[in-house]
């Protein structure tokens, strides 16, 4: 590939992906809202508002790939003013990414667009896949099908189109991860609430791998769920973390004090309550191969180097 075009990449995530393939592309642009720079030979970033048309659309013409990832962080309490922030932000600029892409010579082969596994309902029992999985309810639920819609709707003939179905992904230094070790090396990293919500996730190497593997995989469209092969659950996730921390305590956290913590920082408690219940079937029927399958691999991993 010669060139990559990453929206809203200066995140986490976005520095995931351009550590990944700063070596393997020619190009890699960064669509900000921060200040315009070059940080290497082939790595720029572009302002954009992520809401008008501008200069940084012409970034979009002879993409190889165009990679979506904006979108207000959902870790804030859910006021009416954050309600709104959360849902525009998505809508925004995925809309004036399809506009961007009508004004080019030579569209991108694909475009990937940033959506969440959360869409699927709280679930300890079923497994969710892109086929059989069952659609929720509520804000975030309705933010999920308004976002991919938005996606769907946009005329792009000659690019092809994926929404990124994505839980959570574990990272050394961006993500969940640090703030969930923070509780376990000050003894309160016990299980949360019951403890039997599923989490499904991915570590950070796997989720950039899986980027590039579906951008090659030309028979890929539509929703893909980018998660590890086998959920695991809230108590067995928080005993890994002991276990590979070497932590001997780990006081849990019932629901009243996520929900009185939740007001203090300002979060919510669906983030951590929700069982999210997905898999990856649409990823391992196309031959995808993970490099880490366990959740003792990738916490071992991660916080070892």
């Amino acid at each position: 590939m010669k060139k990559i075009v990453i929206a809203g990449g200066s995140g986490f995530l976005g520095e995931t992906l351009t550590s990944y393939f700063k070596s393997k592309v020619e190009q890699i642009v960064i669509l900000t809202r921060g200040t315009p720079r070059t940080d290497t030979n082939n790595v720029q970033f572009v302002y954009w508002d992520a809401e008008n048309l501008g200069d940084w659309a012409k970034e979009i013409n002879n993409a190889d790939a165009l990679i979506n990832l904006t979108g207000k962080s959902v870790d804030c309490s859910y006021t009416k003013k954050n309600k709104a922030l959360i849902l525009n932000s998505r809508i925004a600029s995925t809309k004036v990414l399809g506009e961007a892409i009508k004004t080019c010579e030579n569209s991108p082969k694909i475009w990937l667009n940033s959506s969440t596994a959360t869409i699927y309902r709280h679930s300890l029992d079923k497994k969710m896949d892109e086929s059989h999985g069952e659609i929720g309810n509520g804000f975030s639920v309705d933010v999920a099908k308004s976002w991919e819609k938005t996606f769907f709707d946009q005329h792009t003939p000659n690019t092809r189109k994926v929404a990124l179905r994505t839980s959570i992904v574990l990272g050394k230094k961006g993500g969940a991860l640090p703030s969930i070790l923070n509780l376990v090396k000050i003894g309160i990293g016990g299980k949360q609430g019951k403890g039997n919500q599923k989490i499904s996730w991915i570590h950070e190497i796997d989720f950039a791998r899986s980027i590039e593997f579906i951008i090659n995989t030309p028979q890929i469209s539509g929703t893909i769920n980018i998660v590890s092969p086998e959920p695991t659950t809230n108590t067995i996730f928080m005993k890994t973390l002991r276990k590979v921390t070497k932590t001997p305590i780990g006081i849990p956290l019932p629901v009243f004090l996520l929900k009185f913590g939740a007001k203090i920082i300002k979060t919510e408690t669906e983030l951590i309550l929700k069982s999210r219940n997905v898999i990856p079937t649409k990823l391992k029927k196309s031959g995808f191969q993970f490099n880490f399958h366990s959740l003792d691999m990738a916490l071992s991993h991660l916080i070892s180097k």
